[in-house]
């Protein structure tokens, strides 16, 4: 941790001793003042004057930070979408001035807060330690660090190699600090200066006055933003193997966030500010909060990112009126009851992904794509997948189509009445939906589909970004070795592998807000469903992860499912395939390069956001844009120029899409018709099983 100067000590003024009282009677003139000596001791410690009514602000102060994580329509959605920064609680106040500017600490309170935070510490070793003494966490450690030193050791080779490229190298770097140095004795001495270094626009890390104002502040970001830049400059101009580059990229970037000056007390002037203002009280706090996630990450880390407890399945998440009207070990059928007299003769299947729980699609009721499909006259049917154990680790990919995709579409016909239907995939459940379609075709069956739509959905894993890093040969074979020991893959290493995708806006921050400021994050919806993760079946991930991101078999026409080599070729439905702008998941250049692969690419539409903030965009709130064009060749940059921006959702455009299609209506179906007896009511059991 960088030293801390004098600049960051608190500086109080003493206040001015008060003018005597006049008396009522007349005294004698006080005699001459003897002359000051020299005090043989220190002086006994005033007491801090009274504050005054309307004190100044003191620049230590504890105020609300300004930072937003909530992306503009343009910027990415994670996993989840970037929220908006959690809400700040109370204003802190030190004891005994109340409304009133902090003044010194408070030594006693400070003292009595350090031996709580001890306290506190001990409890959150102790929920770290007892599941590793228990034998219930094994700590993959040692293998993540050999990996990113294995991987950042090339990058260091490379420049070594040549001790003119070392030089060069240092040169840069040193420079930088110089010039830095330079700029900064400007500014010590009045003269103005511009900065070496600045940081993104987007990064909300520095947006505190002090991190310009303050010099010291100001050169610890600068420096901190010369060394980050000039580590990933040498990763980017290393002349190594493409996969090695990516992963060095990745991994300094990681280390990067995690000793950003913004992340520790000394180093961070909001920080400082609030803990002098609290007395240390904060960190208390904050110890708490981390004893209690660790507690309830079963001895790893579960940051918080939203308030959990205003948030339950089925009461105010997933809420659209329904049925649950078939079952098997995989799944749960739903078809949600009708909101309007008539209803489209098709009615609609969504398969969504099993790495994250249905109910993304039926949020709360203003942000459910579910409920406002029913009130626009879909009959809809949602697949919501098993929370599987290990008893269920011998499941693949087959089963997942026959006993998944394959049966809820035979169970909706019969519910609906029909023998057409509508198919949606979302994500890793279109990849899915896509797989079970070219099957078809290989068999020579028909089941009856007449539109697909595909979100955000990955058919060619060329350009699948940064979950790559986490795909190698080793890598996938430690994966399997684990899987085979525990039966799945636990939902916690899959959230946490998205959250490391976006660590600056869904670690760290709330890494500074929960156990460095002491605050409970604000409730967030999207993000307790996020935070909701499912396990995998080992022999479902290990098929997915070696075919689709470690061959890429998909794309290339030489994948194996039950029998059938797959040719997505012979998808020739009608398509609506919708990508999202800022998607880090499925990047949008990934998606629009596998719909090309299909018999008929049908229209494409790019949204703006990401990967659920671009899906997940009711009309009403009139957020963000799409751009619809031809249909989709060559590159994604080369379609965007000559395709035409529309505000708002993309979701009225699809269902006028769909009625082009077929427009008829019926009068509205009840919850399984006369072929199957309601089980249970919507959402159902499946969805709230906790990991």
């Amino acid at each position: 941790m960088p030293p801390v100067s004098k600049a960051t000590t608190l500086k109080t003024t003493a206040a001015k001793p008060t003018a005597a009282k006049a008396s009522t009677t007349k005294a004698a003139p006080p005699p001459p003042a003897a002359p000051a000596k020299k005090p043989t001791s220190p002086p006994p410690r005033r007491k801090a004057a009274v504050a005054p009514a309307e004190p100044a602000p003191s620049r230590y102060a504890v105020r609300p930070s300004q930072r937003r994580l909530e992306m503009p329509p343009s910027q990415p959605a994670a996993n989840v979408a970037a929220p908006n920064k959690p809400a700040a609680p109370a204003r802190a106040e030190a004891p005994g001035a109340q409304g009133a500017a902090p003044g010194p600490i408070n030594l006693e309170a400070f003292a009595g807060n350090l031996a709580r935070l001890v306290e506190e510490g001990g409890k959150a070793m102790a929920a770290y330690m007892r599941p590793r003494e228990e034998g219930l966490v094994h700590d993959d450690v040692a293998e993540d660090i050999a990996d990113v030193m294995k991987t950042i050791g090339n990058v260091a080779e490379y420049w070594l190699a040549d001790p003119k490229r070392t030089v060069e190298a240092q040169a840069r770097l040193i420079g930088g600090y110089l010039e830095l140095w330079s700029s900064t004795l400007k500014r010590l001495s009045g003269k103005k200066a511009e900065p070496v270094a600045e940081p993104p626009p987007r990064d909300a890390r520095f947006t505190d006055a002090e991190w310009t104002t303050n010099p010291f502040f100001d050169t610890l970001k600068q420096t901190y933003l010369l060394t980050a830049n000039w580590a990933e400059e040498m990763v980017e101009e290393a002349e190594i193997d493409k996969h090695t580059k990516h992963k060095a990229e990745f991994y300094v970037r990681q280390i990067a966030g995690a000793v950003s000056p913004s992340n520790f007390v000394l180093t961070n002037p909001e920080l400082l500010r609030t803990t002098i203002a609290s007395n240390g009280e904060n960190l208390v706090r904050g110890m708490k909060m981390l004893a209690e996630d660790i507690e309830a990450g079963g001895g790893d880390l579960k940051i918080r990112q939203s308030d959990d407890s205003k948030f339950k399945v089925g009461e105010n998440l997933a809420t659209t009126p329904g049925k649950v009207i078939f079952e098997n070990e995989l799944m749960q059928l739903i078809q949600y009851a009708p909101q309007t007299e008539s209803v489209l003769a098709i009615p609609l299947v969504i398969i969504p992904p099993w790495i994250n729980k249905f109910y993304v699609l039926d949020l709360t009721a203003e942000k459910s794509f579910v409920r406002w499909a029913v009130e626009h006259g879909v009959t809809v049917f949602m697949v919501s997948w098993v929370n599987p154990g290990p008893e269920l680790a011998g499941k693949g990919f087959e089963d997942y189509m026959t006993d998944g995709v394959l049966r809820a579409f035979e169970v909706a016909k019969k519910a609906a009445g029909v023998k057409h239907f509508h198919a949606m995939g979302y994500c890793v459940g279109g990849t899915m939906l896509a797989m079970t379609l070219a099957w078809l075709a290989a068999m020579g069956k028909d089941v009856g589909v007449r539109t697909v739509s595909f979100l955000t959905t990955q058919v060619d894993f060329t350009y699948a970004g940064d979950l790559k890093v986490f795909i190698d040969e080793e890598q996938i074979a430690n994966l399997e070795r684990k899987m085979l020991e525990a039966g799945v893959m636990e939902g916690r290493k899959m959230a946490n592998a998205f959250n490391m995708l976006r660590a600056n806006d869904l670690i760290w921050p709330y890494v500074v807000n929960n156990y460095l400021k002491g605050q409970a994050p604000f409730p967030f919806d999207i993000l307790y469903w996020n935070s909701d993760s499912t396990r995998l079946p080992a022999t479902n991930h290990s098929f997915y992860l070696r075919n689709c991101y470690l061959d890429n078999k998909l794309a290339q026409g030489a994948l194996m499912l039950a029998g059938k080599q797959l040719d997505l070729k012979k998808i020739d439905f009608p398509t609506y395939s919708v990508a999202t702008r800022e998607d880090h998941i499925a990047p949008a250049a990934s998606v629009f390069l596998g719909v090309q692969l299909f018999g008929n690419p049908g229209r494409f539409v790019l949204a703006g956001s990401g990967h659920i903030a671009g899906v997940i965009n009711p009309p009403a709130r009139g957020k963000y844009l799409y751009w619809t064009g031809g249909a989709p060749k060559g590159k994604l940059e080369d379609w965007i120029p000559k395709a035409e921006v529309h505000p708002g959702s993309w979701w009225p455009d699809w269902l006028a899409w769909i009625e082009s299609e077929d427009s008829r209506r019926v009068p509205a179906r009840a919850p399984g018709g006369n072929a199957f007896k309601p089980i249970e009511d919507a959402p159902g059991r499946y969805v709230k099983v906790k990991s």
